[in-house]
């Protein structure tokens, strides 16, 4: 029955994705008249292009909470523990703006990787260093541009759904635009649809919490390294409660 329901669900994607990257270029066309920098009406229907596949999956119950700390006037950099390719679709599910950092791979896929490209999505080409300097810049401008940036510190998905150890990116760029860090938690994508498959698990109930924000005042005067360690303790004391 997985199989089945499996096969059905990613057909409806394969499908449905073609029509929305066709609406995505109209809405495109239109940001560079009136939107070009933060293209805000894009990234609002590709919010509700990934919803809707969460929002028309009876297997997937999402619970969200702590949406009242995400101030919609203030430019973040967004981290979240990262358990499953679920994780993307449902942090859409916010509804607040921001510039996907995703892995260049993700860029090459038909459609979807395409409409990242229009989105203005930062790409990242692991274990390349040029790469890595050229996404904090881009990272940068972004902000300065006021998008808010989501990034998953641990890099890629754990295995196991134990959060693994957070890279230094994300936090050397909330240290240098001087921007309010949003830790955000993840829970429950890791067993609905694991890391190496893409066959859905059945049903599972899955959560979105918001932590309060921390501050620039917080850790302007602390290294990149303590940062990191402190939302990342943060983050781990919240998936502790569960």
């Amino acid at each position: 029955m997985n199989k089945l329901f499996s096969f059905l669900f990613w057909g409806f994607v394969v499908i449905t994705s073609v029509f929305f990257f066709f609406v995505a270029v109209c809405i495109w066309i239109f940001s560079l008249l009136f939107d070009r920098k933060r293209k805000w009406f894009l990234h609002q229907f590709t919010s509700f292009w990934a919803s809707l596949y969460s929002w028309l999956n009876p297997l997937w119950i999402l619970k969200i909470y702590g949406l009242e700390n995400i101030d919609r006037k203030k430019t973040y950099v967004y981290v979240s523990n990262h358990q499953s390719l679920l994780d993307i679709l449902i942090l859409f599910r916010l509804f607040t703006h921001f510039k996907w950092v995703s892995k260049i791979e993700n860029f090459k896929v038909p459609f979807i990787g395409w409409n990242m490209r229009l989105n203005d999505y930062i790409e990242l080409d692991r274990g390349k260093v040029k790469s890595n300097a050229k996404m904090m810049k881009d990272c940068a401008r972004a902000i300065r541009n006021e998008n808010s940036v989501m990034i998953f510190p641990e890099g890629t998905r754990s295995l196991d759904g134990v959060i693994r150890a957070f890279k230094l990116g994300a936090f050397e760029i909330a240290k240098e635009t001087k921007s309010p860090i949003l830790p955000i938690v993840i829970q429950g994508t890791a067993n609905a649809l694991p890391k190496g498959g893409i066959e859905l698990q059945g049903k599972h109930n899955m959560s979105i919490t918001i932590l309060p924000e921390v501050p620039y005042s917080d850790f302007a005067e602390i290294s990149s390294e303590d940062l990191c360690e402190k939302v990342r303790n943060k983050i781990q004391e919240e998936l502790d409660k569960k």
